[in-house]
């Protein structure tokens, strides 16, 4: 048989170039995956597009933050976290791509920055965390501009007080000063949970001096016990092995919850402590990819769905997060480790989400003194936080204190 008469009647005739046009005329619509469909509709809320004419990153008092403008001269602005590791991102791969964009199209604008160059390459907390800040930043635009709160603008406010656990639990200090912290705390905030750090962070099965965990478990049960929900987390501490056998102490002595039992890349590991145990394992903190949040939920990998709202991109990746946990009746708790004006995210989040936790996550040490550069102060009274109410993310900054803000350049 002739070369020629080969392709003809081979299969691999099927995939030349032409066959290839044949076969997608272009014509076939895209369906985009269920965890990428739409969650807002902020158009309904500006009937005039809201150019983006500016974005810059501030920096003073050891803390960063970014500042949207749109061309009418409106502004947002949001705090963020850990930017010092993530300024180049933001400044050379994320800003440029809204600038001249139209704000109500935030949410194809999230998705566009990922697919933007090669972006893509790079998705990961690096990547996302400065999308978040710049996505907060414009909630806070959008908000001040229809004078309503970013709750709001996500479907509605549902919750006007957010009831929060009291995390911020150390590894330096011994078992009893660590309980006696949040027994000071439940007394001072009306809390009704805590949680406590066990295992030594990513340490291999070990603990910070031995026999800490064990200590801390029994002695927290015994102070704690019966008055307020006790929560754990072992930030990667674990195998799974070991994990299992920590997560039968700690159901042993009335613990309900066991966050990131295992390290965060071994799914597999974390699904078997899961399967093994009664209490709730927590998990998603580190995970910033929709596709994988998904098969996380649909092979029950947890039974609380943990994502940041930093880690993960945002407010619109976070709703399509949580739209996946509701379908699976799952939880949805974001983890989180600010307090103060950086803190109003989680406030915003919960206010106006379905299917959340009983409690979100509020870091919790010793009361602080008010600081006078922002308000509302957030305090926990009878172990809630009032929302803010105030347009976007609801908080205000001095303008004196903007003032002495430096632009960080590229």
């Amino acid at each position: 048989m002739k070369r020629r008469d080969f392709l003809a009647s081979s299969a691999y005739a099927s995939l030349l170039p032409g066959a290839l046009r044949a076969k997608d005329s272009g014509n076939t619509p895209y369906t985009p995956p269920e965890y990428q469909k739409p969650v807002f509709d902020l158009h309904k809320f500006f009937p005039q597009p809201v150019k983006i004419e500016s974005i810059e990153l501030l920096q003073g008092k050891k803390k960063y933050f970014v500042r949207t403008r749109s061309s009418d001269g409106a502004v947002g602005i949001a705090e963020t976290k850990n930017m010092e590791y993530y300024v180049p991102m933001l400044l050379g791969a994320v800003i440029p791509y809204f600038i001249g964009k139209d704000a109500r199209d935030l949410e194809h604008l999230v998705d566009g920055v990922y697919a933007q160059g090669m972006n893509y390459k790079m998705a990961g907390q690096a990547f996302w965390a400065p999308v978040s800040y710049v996505e907060h930043s414009i909630f806070d635009l959008l908000g001040r501009i229809a004078n309503k709160p970013a709750g709001e603008l996500m479907g509605g406010v549902l919750k006007k007080e957010v009831p929060v656990y009291l995390s911020g639990s150390e590894r330096d200090t011994t078992a009893e000063d660590e309980v006696e912290v949040y027994v000071q705390g439940v007394e001072v905030t009306g809390a009704k949970a805590v949680k406590f750090k066990i295992g030594g962070r990513m340490s291999e099965n070990n603990d910070p001096y031995p026999g800490r965990t064990d200590k801390m478990v029994a002695l927290a049960q015994k102070k704690l016990g019966g008055k307020v929900l006790l929560y754990s987390d072992a930030n990667g501490s674990y195998t799974a092995s070991k994990a299992i056998g920590v997560g039968k102490m700690l159901e042993a002595n009335g613990f309900v919850w066991y966050e990131e039992p295992c390290p965060w890349e071994e799914l597999s590991e974390t699904k078997k402590v899961t399967d093994a145990l009664d209490l709730k394992v927590a998990y998603g903190e580190q995970n910033s990819t929709l596709w994988q949040f998904q098969w996380l939920i649909d092979n029950h990998v947890m039974d609380v769905v943990q994502l940041d709202l930093n880690y993960c991109g945002g407010f619109v990746r976070a709703a399509r997060v949580a739209r996946m946990a509701r379908k699976a009746n799952l939880w949805i708790v974001p983890h989180n480790t600010q307090t103060g004006s950086a803190s109003v995210n989680i406030l915003q989040f919960a206010s106006s989400t379905k299917g959340t936790g009983p409690y979100m996550e509020y870091v919790w040490r010793k009361p602080q003194k008010p600081e006078s550069w922002y308000s509302p102060q957030f305090i926990i009274k009878n172990g809630a936080i009032p929302v803010p109410t105030g347009p976007g993310m609801g908080i205000d900054f001095d303008p004196e204190f903007l003032k002495s803000l430096t632009v960080v350049k590229a």
